[in-house]
């Protein structure tokens, strides 16, 4: 079979050429030549129209002009049926299990587990499905080694008596399609998208054309034989996916597998997901035998000792899951012209705005004091509802004050110095009240007030950053700084 002619196009001017060049000759760009099939005009030729003109004068489409489309009354619905994947964590994320005929992209660093959660949730699906899982990175033994190390911890000879795993080691993206074609599997895990390679183009693996070109291919033949598809996908040193934007807009969820190297735990984030909700998270945690889930996520990112100056508790909300976390702030006069300003699971701007804030409407000269803020737990929080938080952390360091065991803060801070609501506020309650919470402070107007005696909690309602700061750490909160 002859190879297809290939060009390369210039993805800002449209330019073609065909050789690689790092400028574009037509429009000066750098580093945009990308390489596509060159599919040639004779392949682009539409079919003849039978009669000029459309259809007759009743609308009715001519002769020999197959109609294809209907009225989206008529398209029939089928039930949407999900494929259990064998743990809770990764069904959570992914809106209830797997989809037939969807495509799935998981990201992340290397060596975070992103093939030991698939190869664990491969072996769990194959005790009741046919899962066809293509190593392109790995040797079949190096997949037998570590399957026979996760069968052993999970139960032994029974574990390894699962007969519905199909292992295929190859790159060759002709022969995995083919091996799609023959199998017909229910899950198929490809592990991973940068590794395939199509023979028709003279690009190594790995660039935007093969990788463009494979996740095409490989989309087509999952739609059509309902085959739910995994994609394992790279990452860039930016930590973001590598390849074309178009493989991201292709699948149809798309997964990002994070953590701290020095940490055990482990994040699983939805970014896209059409069958579900996005911004899910799902939480495991790294042991010896493998990836384990994890409960109980708001234990891994609360102190376990006791309340400590500088530190303040608040529940986020990740997709539809409730995380208690703390906050641990240290606020220190500074030795340099400008204050040095560090944040680690916040935005930096989000804290300069907050410190702001607070010099404004409480009198604190925090312009004179550096103030360094982290999350427990190596979490990222993104939402505002962590401002009421972080500001009560800043203030307690900066004041050398300590919360009351058992208080949690949220709610929104304005640039007036006001605290605005937040949405989900009674699923954040129930978080709390459920890991022994009894006292939170909230924004007022909540009308949450017979839900939280329910619950066991005190409810202390602030309509500014310092009302609420009185109400969280007592008198010592209100006056300005006058040791400054």
């Amino acid at each position: 079979m002859a190879k297809a002619s290939s060009a390369y196009v210039c993805q800002s001017c449209g330019a073609r050429s065909r050789q690689f060049f790092g400028r574009c000759a037509s429009c000066g760009s750098w580093n945009t030549l990308v390489e596509q099939l060159d599919t040639g005009s004779d392949r682009r030729r539409r079919r003849p129209v039978a009669a000029a003109g459309g259809g007759g004068a009743d609308g009715a489409p001519a002769a020999g002009r197959p109609r294809h489309s209907e009225p989206i009354q008529a398209v029939g619905e089928r039930p949407l049926q999900r494929l259990a994947s064998g743990y809770d964590e990764l069904d959570r994320v992914l809106g209830g299990g797997l989809v037939p005929g969807s495509l799935v992209l998981l990201g992340g660093d290397p060596g975070i587990g992103k093939s030991t959660l698939l190869l664990q949730s491969a072996r769990a699906m194959a005790e009741r499905l046919s899962v066809l899982y293509v190593s392109a990175e790995e040797s079949a033994q190096q997949v037998k080694l570590r399957w026979r190390r996760l069968a052993e911890v999970a139960g032994g000879a029974g574990a390894e008596g699962s007969t519905g795993l199909q292992l295929l080691a190859e790159t060759d993206l002709e022969l995995v399609l083919q091996e799609l074609e023959s199998l017909r599997p229910a899950v198929a895990i490809i592990d991973s998208i940068q590794a395939l390679h199509d023979a028709e183009l003279g690009s190594t693996p790995g660039s935007v054309a093969q990788v463009r070109e494979c996740a095409a291919a490989l989309a087509r033949i999952a739609k059509r034989q309902e085959t739910a598809l995994v994609l394992v996908g790279h990452v860039t040193k930016e930590g973001l996916l590598a390849g074309p934007k178009v493989l991201e807009h292709l699948v149809d969820a798309v997964l990002t597998f994070e953590g701290d190297r020095f940490a055990s735990h482990r994040l699983l984030r939805a970014v896209k997901n059409r069958f579900g909700a996005t911004h899910e998270l799902g939480v495991f945690e790294m042991r010896g035998q493998g990836l384990a889930e994890v409960s109980n996520p708001s234990e891994l990112f609360l102190a376990a000792e006791g309340p400590s100056p500088g530190a303040a508790t608040i529940v986020a909300c990740e997709g539809t899951r409730p995380l208690v976390v703390e906050l641990q702030a240290l606020v220190s006069p500074t030795s340099y012209a400008s204050p040095r300003r560090t944040a680690t699971g916040i935005g930096t701007n989000r804290l300069h705005q907050i410190l702001a804030v607070l010099e404004k409407h409480m009198g604190l000269p925090l312009s004179r004091f550096d103030c360094y803020l982290a999350v427990a737990g190596g979490l990222e929080v993104e939402e505002p509802a962590a401002d009421l938080g972080v500001a009560a952390a800043v203030v307690a360091s900066h004041r050398d004050l300590t919360l009351p065991a058992g208080t949690v803060l949220v709610g929104e801070l304005g640039l007036g110095g006001q605290l605005r609501p937040v949405a989900q506020l009674e699923l954040r309650l129930q978080e709390a009240a459920r890991l022994g919470f009894h006292r939170a402070v909230l924004p007022r107007g909540s009308g949450l007030g017979q839900a939280a005696a329910a619950l066991g909690l005190q409810l202390l309602e602030a309509g500014s950053v310092a009302e609420a700061m009185v109400l969280a750490l007592g008198s010592g909160a209100e006056d300005g700084d006058r040791r400054s």
